[in-house]
């Protein structure tokens, strides 16, 4: 269930990150209201996920997901740039991600 609730997590901070782009420095109130509660419901996930998962790992993979997810967001939503190079360092976070949960 640790697990679950990371990755979940991780999503979730994928989305108070767009939302953080998208409140124009918190001067727009739905994007500002949405990245409140998807952060706070995200570091619960984590703080959650972390009574079983150690820190390094947890926190690693809570990273990763909401780096890579944002990532993918920008490229494939707002239009920033979608490059061979950018979408290869992008897989390599995610075979990080992977090695993480599989050596945990």
């Amino acid at each position: 269930m640790a697990w679950i609730v990371l990755v979940l997590s991780g999503l979730l901070e994928t989305a108070w990150a767009i939302a953080l782009d998208r409140s124009a420095g918190f001067s727009r109130p739905l994007p500002s209201a949405v990245f409140a509660v998807t952060l706070v419901l995200s570091m619960a996930g984590l703080a959650y996920a972390l009574r079983e998962i150690p820190v390094g790992t947890g926190y690693a993979v809570w990273v990763g997901i909401g780096a890579v997810g944002t990532a993918l967001v920008g490229m494939l939503a707002l239009h920033e740039p979608a490059s061979l190079p950018r979408i290869l360092c992008l897989l390599l976070v995610v075979a990080g991600v992977v090695g993480l949960k599989f050596f945990h």
